[in-house]
């Protein structure tokens, strides 16, 4: 039996800052991984997907060179090895700096493997048995399939496996609506493939107000992309060598060279013997933790996705400092203080903060919204990008911004101004009085929120 101060169980985001942190005041740290230390963002997330999303949009930029003057001999090549190539460099310079880090920290032992409760205090990773008072789980998300009639019968593509490709697909169909699909749908269109997304609910990106979903329908209809709607039972089959998709509700059928199964992702939480230490789940299998990410098991914590209240790089992070803080510096930091954003990286992007104008309403809130057009933003006329909109949403009575949403050019940037505003509860009218940089995105925000008016 081997004892650690602390076990953290997955070398995703919390994981090894945590150890690191851990490491840094004197104690001993074990922290295990049974494949690839970065965790989905640096493996199968954020950097090669973004990665990717550059080298497309490349593509789009050169497609257009004749609309800014700039013309180009010949036609246009997507070399998808090379294309992949650059991605797995990403992937493999970002995981071997963070290995190195880790095995060159005194204090920190990265043990290789799969690791398994034994009970509350004790952990199996191969013949190994480990031991520590506090045990941290950063166990991540995977790929979630449902069971579609007919799958079985076919090969697919996951958000995993599709950045692997080296030959680029004749046509991509794509089920789910959701932003990883969108931001494959997007990319893919730009390297010359036919794209197809079926979606089973009545819009793309749900989760979105409704004027903000037509107008992601709306940039994705413009490259080609073709989108099916309100695409019930589906079910799967194949058809020489191709896979054909059929639905109810009149949608047409589709026929394509390759399929994305892009329906959203489930926690690693099914085979850490769980049930050996008594850690409860929810009914999705995310580990429930309370506000301060502790689990109903005194002495272990769970962090990133595998918790349900994130599913993004920074919420993970995040979770790591409310642990730290909380544990090595006497704070009292809680989950139910993190003000929710993200972004969509489609282009141009999303960027979103807080509640939509819809979930403000369901909560029973009067609220004031205003919304305007990219075309109203200088440097959207200046690079040719007018495409999308600005929403706020805004308290009636106390004057807070409750939420909004930034989809056009740099739009993932621009929300910042209200990330900050928001988690420095400064109320709206300050900010009408703000004097921007001319020309940016963010000039438009003091214009925006003087527009807001009840409805």
């Amino acid at each position: 039996m081997k004892t650690f101060d602390a076990i953290i169980v997955g070398a995703g985001q919390a994981g090894p800052s945590l150890a690191g942190r851990f490491a840094g005041a004197g104690m001993t740290v074990a922290l295990i991984e049974r494949k690839f230390v970065g965790g989905t963002c640096v493996n199968a997330g954020c950097m090669p997907t973004k990665t990717l999303v550059a080298s497309a949009r490349t593509a789009h930029v050169i497609r257009r060179g004749a609309d800014y003057g700039i013309h180009t001999n010949g036609g246009l090549l997507t070399d998808m090895a090379a294309v992949e190539k650059r991605a797995a460099t990403v992937i493999n310079n970002a995981r071997n700096s963070l290995t190195t880090w880790l095995t060159s920290t005194d204090g920190i032992s990265l043990i290789r493997g799969h690791a398994r409760f034994e009970s509350e205090k004790t952990i199996r990773v191969g013949d190994e048995m480990l031991t520590a008072p506090r045990i941290f789980l950063n166990v991540g998300a995977r790929p979630a399939i449902p069971a579609f009639p007919g799958l079985s019968d076919i090969e697919y593509l996951t958000s995993t496996s599709i950045i692997h490709l080296t030959a680029l697909p004749r046509h991509l169909a794509i089920i789910g609506g959701g932003y990883i699909g969108l931001e494959f749908a997007q990319m893919y269109r730009r390297f010359g493939t036919e794209v197809s997304i079926i979606e089973h609910g009545p819009h793309l990106a749900p989760r979105e107000d409704d004027d903000i979903c037509q107008a992601i329908g709306d940039v994705l209809s413009a490259e080609g992309i073709a989108i099916h709607t309100n695409a019930q039972d589906i079910r799967l089959s194949k058809r020489g060598e191709n896979i054909r998709i059929s639905t109810a509700n009149g949608n047409p059928e589709v026929e394509a060279s390759h399929l994305l199964i892009a329906t959203g992702r489930r926690p690693n939480t099914d085979d850490l013997g769980l049930e050996n230490a008594g850690v409860a789940l929810d009914g999705k299998g995310y580990i429930v933790v309370d506000d301060h990410l502790s689990t109903n098991v005194d002495g272990i914590w769970a962090l990133g996705d595998c918790n349900g209240h994130g599913a993004f790089t920074h919420t993970s992070y995040n979770d790591f400092e409310i642990v730290a803080a909380n544990l090595l510096d006497g704070e009292d930091r809680k989950l139910s203080e993190r003000i929710p954003a993200y972004a969509l990286y489609i282009d141009p992007p999303l960027g979103r903060v807080g509640m939509t104008e819809k979930e403000a309403r369901a909560k029973g809130r009067s609220v004031s919204t205003s919304t305007m057009p990219m075309s109203r933003v200088g440097r959207a006329v200046e690079k040719g990008e007018t495409q999308g909109l600005m929403k706020v949403v805004a308290d009636v009575e106390t004057g807070q911004i409750l939420g909004a949403a930034i989809l056009g050019v740099e739009g993932d940037e621009a929300i910042h101004g209200f990330i900050d505003a928001m988690h420095a509860r400064t109320p709206y009218p300050v900010l009408k009085w703000a004097v921007p940089i001319h020309p940016t995105v963010s000039e438009l925000i003091p214009t925006l929120l003087g527009g807001l008016k009840s409805s």
